[in-house]
């Protein structure tokens, strides 16, 4: 199994809305980054386990836990025209952008902040708080996992 943290902004998507969602289900869409898309398409299986976190909000932090429950496929809002994340250089027989489908798992007991997780020696290796990292998707390693969870 691999684990994972994904970003979103909760205005757009949050933890509470994957929760109000039919199933408690949702495509991760719009990921318009290659490293990204890469991970999606390559790496992500399902069963992994994710973190929810928000980003771009007053308090960023790791807010719940979500399961991938359907792997990697190509993300249909590219080839829509009237969706925001439309892109005309993709082409549905040769697809430039894949998604995911997450499951809601539970929502933390509290928000694991930036500021908190910067501030861990354990952590220092996470990507989430290296300098310039602004990926979307990104692994998390067994270890950095059990011990964020740890936190809560």
């Amino acid at each position: 199994m691999n684990y994972w943290l994904m970003k979103s902004e909760p205005d757009a998507f949050s933890i509470d809305d994957l929760y109000n969602k039919p199933d408690r289900t949702e495509h991760w869409d719009g990921v318009r980054n290659y490293q990204a898309r890469n991970m999606m398409r390559d790496e992500m299986k399902r069963g992994d386990q994710v973190f929810f976190y928000h980003s771009n909000c007053v308090e960023p932090g790791i807010v719940g836990i979500m399961e991938v429950v359907k792997e990697g496929y190509p993300d249909f809002s590219a080839f829509d025209p009237d969706d925001k994340h439309f892109d005309p250089k993709s082409d549905p027989a040769n697809p430039r952008w894949m998604m995911v489908d997450v499951s809601y798992v539970r929502t933390l007991s509290r928000t694991l902040t930036l500021k908190e997780l910067k501030a861990k020696e354990a952590l220092v290796d996470l990507p989430l708080v290296k300098r310039g990292n602004r990926l979307s998707i990104m692994p998390v390693s067994h270890e950095q996992w059990a011990f964020i969870l740890a936190l809560e």
